[in-house]
């Protein structure tokens, strides 16, 4: 099942290697050359995603034979341009480089009469394609459009006979709208046989990805002749042969990630699969962190990043047009910089997967940044002087590139990224690699029976260690009164988790308030003890609280008391402590509490109280109380409270003398 969110703790620093996936640009455009050659090709280090699988299925659809080898290799049987299947049904999600490339071949295809469907997710159909099909039906292919004009789906019908040899042909095609367009047109030209040009009208975006596409051509033995970047020829007799085997490239989109994390957060951070020697045009992203300040080094197949020398990044006015992809990754580093940062001639992130201009200003606005935005460009300011970023959910559209850029935006802020699985697309495993070469803020957590102590514990621990302290369940005693306030029944789950969801809870020093109301007395009565207990038992509301309890996760540390803590708020937190007593010395320290306060108490009532809570609290389906099997036990019975305090410490500084 799909998570529906991950959450992503504020961290200290980032440092470690990380070896990149391969590229989702070259596989795919790897994988319908081998398909179209001579004979059987051998790829290795081919990116394992949503987008590869789709081409996968397409060609295998079409009766392309592909074997899998050791290592996570493929051997690939070329068909020699002739696909053995003439009628098929493709579904290509929302991978562009699969369905452009596969509308141009398939439309050009020679061999028998054949019919072909191709559609994909909506946003594909949304995404136009109308300059690809203009430019193919200048060549007689037969496209038609199954719904909107200028959008998939697409109806394409091949001749019923080989084309006969023709004169060469020069044909126009827009460049301004996407790369993909020239790409799918160059691939699929040798299969005319004849010589064909094609002259780009207007300005030619990302320009790099055409040169991908140049240079995996060159691979299998179709050299393009380029005339000052706006005009292609592909050689009359152009055909596809294998290169026996090839190596895929890893990723340098996704190297821009890590590459960032490395110059904001310290590093230094290696990405290993590409370098200095890349066919990639957006390993120049790395000259955009060293515009910015950031340090910068390369060999031949890695390139490493650390923080600026002596201060922080400067933003930067940039021209993205030969990293649009990686770009995105500069809008996020935005949030470190001093001053703003410019990123211009993006026009193209507007027919990617979402509209990647609108949703990445509408999700830094969520952090509390202020964004403008244009037709095609974005400039993003940091936090002003003295605030901080907001802990935010973010909406990531379907769009595998918003979940990995705004991930950065952890160094800052706790952050909660919505449906994480669209990272599968390119890059399945980037949340895995993240965390391994980054440091989180450290968390004590301390949890244990009623009065035993762990709330009196836990404060003086963090203040002994200069933390910040969560009393989480200060969180669901306000979430009990505030409901009571509202008229609401603590037993209707789904009203008191609205109103947990929009607590307006303050906690400053030992004032604890509720809508600017210092209520820390109002809590702390039997009524709403116990309201708290029947709120808490609420899976809604316990879903309600849980990003509010982790945005208190802040440098240098946090200590966090109250129950969960440990093995569900906060799993990696790195001491887990668990504080008990016996029934008698609890009641004795309970009834001190109250008489302190004024309010007549029973030791006996109080004894009794504390074993039916226990008893619930230990038997409720959610959350029951119990030890994780990874905390220390902690016997509070026959010590005092500075010798409590003592002994967790000194397992916090075991901890942090082992790591």
């Amino acid at each position: 099942m799909a998570e529906d969110y991950i959450d992503l703790p504020q961290l200290l620093a980032a440092r470690g290697t990380v070896r990149l996936p391969g590229s989702k640009s070259i596989s795919n455009r790897v994988l319908l050359l081998a398909a179209l050659a001579d004979s059987d090709t051998e790829v290795r280090g081919l990116l394992q995603s949503d987008d590869t699988a789709r081409m996968l299925d397409a060609l295998r659809a079409l009766g392309v034979r592909i074997e899998p080898l050791p290592d996570n290799a493929l051997r690939v049987s070329g068909v020699a341009g002739i696909f053995p299947v003439r009628q098929a049904d493709l579904f290509l999600g929302n991978a562009g480089t699969a369905f452009r490339p596969l509308t141009a071949v398939l439309a050009l295809a020679v061999g028998e009469a054949g019919e072909y469907r191709l559609a994909g997710v909506p946003r594909m159909h949304e995404r136009p394609i109308a300059d690809l099909v203009d430019g193919l039906r200048q060549l007689g292919a037969e496209i038609s459009y199954l719904d909107r004009q200028g959008f998939p789906p697409l109806a394409i019908r091949t001749p019923r006979i080989p084309r006969a040899p023709g004169p060469a042909r020069v044909i126009s095609l827009r460049g301004d709208v996407s790369s993909q367009f020239l790409t799918g047109l160059l691939m699929a030209l040798p299969l005319r046989g004849v010589e064909t040009t094609v002259e780009v009208l207007g300005e030619l975006i990302s320009r790099p990805y055409v040169d991908i596409t140049l240079a995996t051509m060159a691979s299998f033995g179709v050299q393009v002749r380029c005339d000052g970047g706006q005009r292609f020829t592909v050689p009359a007799g152009s055909a596809y042969r294998s290169p026996g085997s090839i190596e895929v490239e890893g990723d340098a989109s996704s190297a821009s990630y890590f590459l960032a994390l490395g110059a904001v957060g310290g590093g230094p951070v290696r990405v290993e699969g590409v370098g200095r020697d890349s066919i990639q045009g957006d390993v120049r992203f790395a000259d955009a962190l060293t515009a910015m300040g950031a340090t910068i080094a390369a060999g031949a197949n890695w390139i490493e990043a650390s923080a600026a020398v002596g201060g922080r990044l400067q933003g930067v006015d940039l021209d993205c047009n030969q990293i649009p992809d990686a770009a995105m990754t500069l809008a996020t580093v935005a949030l470190f910089a001093e001053g703003p940062t410019t990123l211009r001639n993006i026009a193209s992130w507007r027919v990617k997967e979402t509209d990647r201009i609108a949703a990445m200003a509408a999700e830094l606005r969520k952090l509390g940044v202020t964004v403008d935005e244009g037709g095609d460009f974005i400039r993003v300011w940091p936090p002003v002087a003295g605030q901080s970023l907001r802990p935010a959910a973010i909406d990531t559209y379907d769009d595998h590139r918003m979940a990995m850029c705004f991930s950065l935006a952890a160094l800052a802020t706790p952050l909660r990224v919505n449906d994480p699985q669209t990272v599968d697309k390119t890059f399945p495993d980037y949340f895995g690699r993240f965390a391994e070469i980054t440091q989180p803020v450290p968390v004590v957590a301390i949890d244990g029976t009623s009065a035993s102590g762990k709330g009196t514990v836990a404060s003086r621990v963090a203040e002994a260690l200069g933390w910040h302290y969560l009393d989480s369940g200060a969180l669901y005693r306000l979430t009990a009164l505030a409901a009571r306030q509202a008229g609401v029944d603590w037993h209707d789950e789904a009203g008191v988790a609205a109103i947990a969801a929009a607590l307006d809870a303050g906690f400053a020093g030992k004032v604890i308030s509720l809508a600017g109301d210092d209520v820390g007395d109002a809590i702390r009565s039997e009524e709403i003890s116990a309201g708290a207990s029947l709120v808490a038992a609420l899976p809604a509301v316990r879903a309600a609280l849980l990003f509010r309890q982790r945005a208190f996760r802040r440098p240098p540390g946090l200590v966090a008391d109250g129950r969960d803590m440990g093995s569900v708020v906060f799993p990696d937190s790195t001491t887990k402590v668990f504080l008990t007593a016996s029934v008698e010395v609890r009641a004795e320290r309970r009834h001190k509490q109250l008489i302190e306060k004024g309010i007549a108490a029973s030791i006996a009532a109080l004894s009794l109280d504390l074993r039916e809570r226990d008893e619930r609290d230990s038997r409720r389906s959610v959350s029951p109380m119990q030890r994780s099997a990874d905390a220390e036990l902690l016997d509070t019975t026959n010590l005092t409270i500075a010798s409590a305090v003592a002994q967790v410490l000194d397992w916090v500084n075991k901890v942090s003398e082992a790591g």
